[in-house]
């Protein structure tokens, strides 16, 4: 599903025999749209996951835990937000018959993680990796080596074959694979050392909704109402 102010991606997974499902990265704005989705597909929302904190949009996961009683939101540990459940490299999120694997893919931010579906058949990048990009290294203490290293050696260890899905795109792509991007990604194929040159010289402005963003996101995207 998508949110166009931010070119977000949100994931909804579910396991047909068990009516379990999780929703990944969900955005503020579009969670009443998330949570109908969930209602007419009859499944049960467990899990609200976030692959980061977010600071392009508020995340849905709070108000999500209203509109669908029984669902926790979920996050890396590493990203020093609130939520019901903190996640490290490793932990499995369990649905039915399926899970999602935690792989720490810090770099962006140092709490991000990409989940894995447990046949490797798909890899939800968050903001790690893009489609032929990846996510802006110049705030929220990201670091552009480690960034490097987090998607050679947790993502493109992956089947060549396993589907790659962002948090975002900005250009009308949804879907590509691991073996795409290790092959076509014009960041990503360059030298580590290229690799940061380019990252430290982008030069990006600064996402709009930052300021309000990453502090309501800490907090699971609820934000405290006016005294």
């Amino acid at each position: 599903m998508f949110e166009p102010e931010s070119c977000t991606y949100t994931y909804l997974l579910g396991d047909r025999e068990s009516r379990e499902a999780v929703l990944i990265d969900p955005v503020l704005e579009t969670a009443p749209r998330d949570a109908q989705l969930v209602k007419e597909l009859g499944l049960r929302l467990l899990y609200a996951v976030n692959t980061h904190c977010h600071a392009d949009h508020l995340t849905g996961s709070g108000l999500l835990r209203s509109l669908l009683p029984g669902c926790r939101s979920v996050i890396s540990r590493l990203s020093g937000a609130r939520a019901d459940v903190h996640i490290e490299d490793g932990d499995a999120i369990r649905f039915g018959r399926f899970a999602l694997e935690t792989r720490a893919s810090p770099g962006h931010t140092p709490g991000c993680v990409t989940f894995v579906l447990n046949d490797h058949s798909m890899a939800f990048t968050g903001d790690a990796l893009l489609i032929r990009g990846c996510g802006r290294t110049d705030f929220q203490q990201g670091c552009a080596k480690t960034l490097y290293h987090s998607v050679h050696e947790k993502i493109f260890t992956l089947p060549g074959d396993c589907l790659i899905y962002p948090a975002h795109d900005y250009h009308g792509l949804t879907v590509s694979t691991v073996e795409e991007e290790r092959t076509l990604n014009p960041r990503l194929t360059l030298s580590c050392e290229e690799f940061v040159k380019v990252m430290d010289n982008l030069n990006l402005p600064k996402p709009r909704q930052i300021d309000v963003a990453v502090p309501a996101n800490m907090r699971c995207g609820v934000q405290t109402p006016p005294s």
